[in-house]
């Protein structure tokens, strides 16, 4: 559990980003206030989780609360969700989650709750780039058209990593097997951090991650990637080339972010925490990070958000039919 609060300084700010990237908790004495809890149905580490923390000292500012953010991985992000939806909706229990939440109802035959009904959409944060990548060691390959290549010479001998059967990583990585026409093994995992170490230890070959979840990594050389998954190539890394350019006309993939609560949040709070996401998201320090993480920050409306979840869990239910994903 971390917790940020309005007189967290840049010095405590960037402790906490120091021990998040190790993966201890930390704490910043609270005001004595009530809190705001963000559960975060991911673990740390991941995109969203890197977001959230990221802009955990702006959100406190602009709500005027402490903000606490718990992490509640599991079931590819079921469990968090199920949590939030049992709160309260007085506008002290949050979320923020990603395309996985409007994927669910495609891949699991039973849900413990409505992903549509169940929830207050709030606002459609941004977006962040997904990138193929692959543990050079075990595929030295520069570019998408070399990793086809690879996979087709030695068919269903490699294997690809997710964060958990139908989350939006899996569903990437799937759709980049079809279109490319070429086979290998899924191994799923529960959740990123998991997946991205068995990446880095080569007990998978390849899989999708999102750029703020494997920056450092990337850096350091432990992972390469070899193309972005959306239709344009991310400002962060301006020299990778998408999928499409490299011979998947068809693929565009990428993963959003949003802010939500429980049913029936009332409407003056929806706008008010609208507004201080604006804010928090708007703060120059956060837009510092998100260009560094490669997230675009174009924040939707309460009442389009609604519309657009709706439009995506249509989407994902065409794209885990032709992905001939099984019901879990």
């Amino acid at each position: 559990m971390t917790t940020f609060n309005t007189s967290t300084t840049r010095r405590h700010f960037l402790a906490a980003l120091g021990a998040a990237a190790v993966s201890k908790p930390f704490s910043v004495f609270a005001q004595n206030d009530r809190p705001i809890s963000f559960i975060l149905p991911v673990g740390p580490g991941s995109g969203v989780d890197t977001i959230v923390r990221a802009a955990g000292p702006a959100l406190s500012k602009a709500l005027k609360h402490t903000v606490v953010i718990e992490n509640k991985p599991g079931a590819g992000g079921i469990l968090g969700t199920s949590a939030l939806v049992k709160s309260v909706a007085d506008g002290f229990t949050l979320s923020v989650v990603s395309n996985n939440h409007v994927i669910f109802p495609s891949v699991y035959k039973s849900l413990p709750f409505d992903p549509i009904a169940d929830i207050t959409p709030i606002s459609v944060i941004g977006s962040t780039p997904l990138l193929l990548v692959v543990n050079p060691r075990k595929l030295p390959v520069a570019n998408v058209q070399e990793l086809i290549a690879a996979l087709k010479k030695r068919p269903g001998e490699y294997n690809f990593a997710s964060s958990g059967n139908g989350t939006i990583l899996h569903l990437a990585a799937e759709m980049f097997v079809d279109q490319a026409n070429v086979q290998a093994r899924h191994i799923p995992y529960k959740g990123v951090g998991p997946m991205i170490t068995d990446l880095l230890g080569g007990q998978v070959d390849f899989g999708v991650l999102s750029l703020p979840s494997i920056l450092a990594h990337l850096q350091s050389g432990g992972l390469r990637a070899v193309g972005m998954g959306s239709k344009t190539r991310a400002s962060a890394m301006p020299d990778l080339p998408t999928l499409a350019e490299q011979g998947l006309p068809d693929y565009d993939m990428a993963g959003w972010f949003a802010v939500v609560g429980p049913a029936g949040l009332p409407e003056a709070k929806v706008k008010e925490i609208y507004a201080a996401f604006t804010e928090a998201f708007n703060a120059p320090d956060v837009q510092k990070s998100m260009k560094t993480q490669g997230n675009t920050i174009q924040m939707m409306p309460p009442e389009d958000t609604a519309r657009y979840f709706q439009s995506e869990l249509n989407k994902y239910a065409a794209v885990v039919k032709s992905a001939g994903i099984e019901l879990q």
